[in-house]
């Protein structure tokens, strides 16, 4: 999905009654303790099972790469105040990793096909942080390529990933035969207008190039004193001519992971960073993470661009630095920019859970990077 209108080159912000945070704004469900107690259990059930079948921990979602890319992320000179905040308060250039994934917890055939991830590392990175990351200088952001959550809250989300659970590692070649049913069936939907989330994340996703795809915060998080979604968006042209651009995978089980490396051996890539600032808590609420937030209201802004050169996309010797000695939340950061609503709440235990899992099982220490200088190729 693109954004209904073009990213804004001038910053229009000071037209935007951008609304203050409120601790009011979020409240907590009454049983969020037990859902997040829920989900640590469903999520360990995903890589305990890929680890019984393996013998190797994976994460509990969106376990596969497809790439994984060094970069700089430069923050916009000139940045109006309601804009320059975070890490985004003044123009600096920073360190950063890029990986891609789908969202699974076991290692599929990407013929079935799946939401993509991108997940964001940024190094150097000096403030107030996060509880939990106090002694580290990074700051994640965790995207999905789509403009809102598929879920609206915690519980709901653990309805999803029980049935995600449930698949994992189960009948392949029978995820794949559904995965061509579910993709058909995802066409007529969209062809009457509608979307089906359930279709899409059950492996019914387009067939499409990952670098071609918008990738967003899906729920909101803190940007400073306001509160934001966040978005990555092609912006070279040799990444925005892949948006919707058909990937070839009958055949070929890493199909994604060889377009990513046959790009990048070639070609650099840019990509805006851009922020929706929440103006009206009725079309833009923040305990409804699947509510897209109307860019009529509230147009997305750019903020920063991540600049990535030719390299090699993706490598057995990247997947182990990064894929087994690495962890990306979005609860590892500023706190000015903190996560918001349940979703996001739960998200905090449930992924230091997973981590520990992974290192535990591997025998291997996960720690934040203090350079990519030693990112092998």
């Amino acid at each position: 999905m693109r954004f209904a209108q073009p990213i804004n080159k001038v910053h229009p912000s000071a037209a935007i009654n951008a609304l203050p945070y409120e601790a009011a704004f979020e409240v907590r469900e009454e049983d969020e303790a037990q859902t997040t107690a829920a989900l640590i259990e469903t999520m360990t059930k995903i890589q305990q099972t890929v680890f019984e079948h393996s013998g190797h921990a994976q994460r509990s979602v969106h376990a596969k790469s497809h790439g994984i890319l060094r970069g700089e992320l430069r923050v916009l000179e000139g940045l109006p105040t309601m804009l320059a905040q975070g890490l985004f308060a003044s123009a600096d250039t920073y360190p950063v990793l890029l990986r891609l994934s789908t969202l699974p917890g076991d290692m599929l055939d990407d013929n079935v096909s799946t939401p993509r991830g991108l997940a964001i590392k940024v190094l150097h990175v000096i403030g107030e942080r996060l509880p939990g990351s106090e002694d580290d200088v990074t700051q994640d952001f965790v995207l999905a390529n789509g403009p809102a959550f598929s879920k609206p809250n915690a519980k709901s989300f653990l309805n999803s990933l029980k049935m995600l659970a449930a698949t994992t590692d189960k009948a392949p070649g029978l995820k794949k035969v559904l995965s061509s049913v579910m993709q058909g069936t995802e066409k007529v939907v969209e062809a009457l207008g509608g979307k089906s989330t359930t279709l899409i994340s059950l492996g019914g996703h387009p067939e499409t190039h990952p670098l071609g795809e918008t990738y967003y915060s899906g729920a909101p998080m803190l940007y400073g004193e306001y509160m934001v979604k966040l978005a990555v968006v092609p912006a070279s042209n040799e990444l925005k001519a892949l948006t919707k651009a058909p990937v070839e995978l009958d055949g070929k089980p890493n199909g994604l992971r060889e377009a990513v490396v046959d790009f990048f051996s070639v070609h650099g890539g840019e990509w805006d960073v851009c922020i929706q600032l929440c103006t009206n808590l009725e079309s833009m609420p923040i305990e409804d993470a699947s509510k897209v937030w109307p860019e009529e209201e509230s147009p997305y802004q750019r903020v920063a661009r991540i600049s990535v050169s030719p390299q090699v996309g993706w490598s057995h010797a990247r997947s182990a630095a990064v894929d087994d000695g690495l962890s990306f939340s979005p609860w590892h950061g500023l706190a000015a920019h903190r996560p918001l609503g349940s979703v996001m709440r739960v998200r905090k235990a449930t992924y230091q859970v997973a981590s520990q899992f992974r290192a535990r099982h591997n025998n291997r220490k996960i720690e934040e990077p203090l350079s990519l200088d030693g990112l092998p190729d």
